[in-house]
């Protein structure tokens, strides 16, 4: 049965698909309405009494009738009909950003285009300028989305495909059991993107190949004499190298590693040396070294600590003390105050920074200065109840075209934290953005530098900016960084956390919750910190109640 989510998509696509057909504009108005009521509401409405549906604000009777036609069918007829008629290569311009239905619309029919490829050459040849609603900016700004677009298909978050590369783990094991099978490559490392899911099978290639034609899921697109490589159902690539029982982890080791990692080991001591059933702790005795985890075995970083004995204790999850940066429905939160409060410490955390968004963010309810006080207020309140568990009165405050922040420094005094990001004006040059953001970390107000370049992985590049110079203000203007949770954004990335930790810079891992799921988003945090070699000493979110007191205690003076 189709849950809110599910229903509010159908009713968003139609609408858009109704504007670019040109057709009835109420209604498409009328649909689109439904989406936005629809994602909303509080509970799910395939648990509500259909005679109740009809009675929600903003659902009428003909909404009413269509959310009941897809609760009952999993189906929308009226959706199936337009999709119908609509071209598979204009639906795929949805996702391309900076084309609404109404720009489509100008393309499909003055242009004749119907596909990205066609729409690309289109924009190579300079055509979208001439179209009315287009100018040189625009046509440039979709030449990049669409390049953006397809250099990444078929790539993925980490957080995407991580339940499905532990349920083929498991069903591997048991399909090719009593061999070995391990997981390898770019997930055991824990890339930020997977290209594709990786295992080790310690069973001969024609044996493996039988064994997993059994596996309707799979469909095999490639084989040679290194790996199998197949499809997956749900479009990723599966790539599967047979092993022995006595090379299997000596290949365990060579398919971990990326290429540069691998050239460094190399250098000291010859791959090819290495005598079958050697354990990978046993590899890196022979070369006189730690054990390198599998996170940190990219480049030559971890090697050169490895051979002095210098690798330090990589952070976990388990070691984060207190959730920093959370929404609430102060702002664009899903859950009250209480309820996020009451979440962290069930979850036995010891704090929480409750950081809402600040009064220039009005598309997620920022918060005047009016709200501000009540808020403390009712801080204040939940601090007596809740004690000893603490909420730190944060806000995430808009770092503004200036570079100054949302509110006058009387404002900004009375939070315990700042977290000072930019959330507007995206599109800048290097040169704008690090006049924002250094001035910023000057503000003497700013605690933490919130998701330092904007990125959103595998949708939105960053803004340019110059790590090196920000890392070293941060360092003079004792600001944190974020590593900000959020498997879609995982910024600052991980492989500039060396050269943070080398500036004395503290670091933290915060979710960026906006409901009490997001709290499980520190995970994917920790594990990209660990890729850069983050220690729970150097972490922010690490520190005890007593211990952020201080630290906050310390940053007024």
């Amino acid at each position: 049965m189709l849950d809110n989510y599910s229903i509010a998509d159908n009713f968003s696509l139609i609408a858009k698909l109704m504007d670019i057909q040109g057709d009835n504009s109420f209604k498409a108005k009328s649909f689109a309405s439904a989406a936005f009521t629809v994602e909303k509401l509080p509970v799910q409405l395939q648990v509500t009494p259909p005679e109740d549906i009809a009675k929600m604000k903003g659902i009428g009777d003909s909404i009413s009738k269509a959310i009941q036609e897809m609760l009952q069918t999993g189906r929308f007829a009226a959706l199936d009909a337009y999709l119908l008629k609509t071209p598979p290569g204009i639906l795929e311009m949805l996702k391309i950003k900076g084309l609404g239905p109404k720009k489509i619309a100008t393309i499909w029919k003055e242009l004749e285009v119907e596909t990205l490829g066609e729409l690309l050459y289109a924009c190579n040849e300079n055509r979208l300028t001439l179209l009315k609603g287009f100018g040189q900016k625009t046509q440039e700004a979709v030449r990049q989305s669409i390049e953006f677009y397809f250099s990444n298909q078929g790539r993925y978050l980490y957080a995407q495909v991580e339940s499905l590369a532990l349920k083929l783990e498991k069903e591997f094991s048991e399909l090719l059991a009593p061999a070995a099978i391990a997981l390898t490559g770019q997930f055991r490392r824990t890339e930020n993107i997977i290209d594709q899911i990786e295992f080790v099978a310690a069973l001969p290639h024609p044996t493996l190949q039988e064994k997993l034609s059994q596996l309707p899921v799979l469909t095999a697109i490639a084989t040679d004499e290194d790996a199998l490589i197949y499809e997956h159902e749900q479009h990723i690539k599966i790539k599967i190298y047979p092993a022995t029982a006595e090379n299997f982890e000596k290949k365990c080791f060579i398919t971990t590693g990326d290429t540069l990692f691998l050239e460094h080991f190399n250098a000291a001591l010859d791959l090819n040396s290495i005598p079958d059933n050697t354990t990978e702790a046993g590899i890196f005795a022979l070369a006189e070294m730690d054990y390198i985890e599998p996170c940190q075995r990219n480049g030559g970083l971890a090697i050169d600590l490895a051979k002095k004995q210098q690798l330090p204790t990589l952070i976990t999850h388990k070691d984060i003390k207190g959730i920093i940066h959370s929404h609430s429905t102060w702002s664009d939160g899903e859950h009250t105050l209480q309820q996020m409060a009451l979440a962290a410490k069930a979850q036995g955390f010891e704090y929480l920074v409750i950081s809402d968004h600040s009064r220039s963010a009005f598309y997620a309810n920022g918060l005047s200065i009016e709200r501000i006080q009540a808020q403390h207020a009712e801080i204040d309140e939940l601090n007596k109840q809740l004690a000893p568990f603490r909420i730190f009165k944060s806000i995430e405050a808009d770092i503004l075209n200036d570079g100054s922040l949302d509110y006058p420094d009387e404002i900004l005094a009375s939070f315990d934290l700042v977290i000072a990001s930019v959330h507007s004006n995206l599109k800048m040059s290097e040169e704008k953005a690090m006049m924002r953001l250094l001035k910023a970390i000057e503000n003497p107000y700013t605690t933490i530098l919130g998701h330092m370049t904007g990125r959103l992985l595998l949708s939105r590049n960053g803004y340019p900016v110059n790590h090196q110079q920000i890392i070293d203000a941060c360092a003079t203007h004792n600001v944190v960084i974020e590593i900000n949770a959020h498997p879609r954004r995982l910024d600052i990335d991980w492989e500039w956390i060396p050269y943070a930790l080398e500036k004395n810079v503290l670091l933290s891992i915060d979710p960026d919750a906006h409901s009490t799921d997001g709290f499980h988003d520190i995970y994917y945090g920790a594990l990209a910190a660990r890729k850069g070699g983050l220690t729970a000493a150097q972490n922010l979110s690490s520190f005890s109640t007593a211990e952020l007191e201080a630290f906050i205690s310390k940053k007024k003076k």
